[in-house]
């Protein structure tokens, strides 16, 4: 019982990121199909936007572990 609010936290910590980061691939997906010249343009700025969403998941973990 002691660990719920640790369990919640990481929950509700990782849905936004979860959330972003298939919008992210979903976009830059859409993109490349349209124009798929862009390519080398659109997937760094897709992995950085990914990494700086998980980022906040991993912010939420080290939170929820830090109490």
């Amino acid at each position: 019982m002691e660990n719920l609010p640790a369990a919640i936290a990481i929950g509700l910590g990782t849905m936004g990121p979860g959330i972003a980061i298939g919008m992210i691939g979903m976009k830059a997906l859409e993109a490349i199909g349209r124009n798929p010249e862009a390519q080398t343009k659109i997937l760094p700025a897709m992995l950085l936007g990914m990494a700086f969403a998980e980022a906040l998941g991993i912010y939420a973990l080290v939170v929820a572990f830090v109490k």
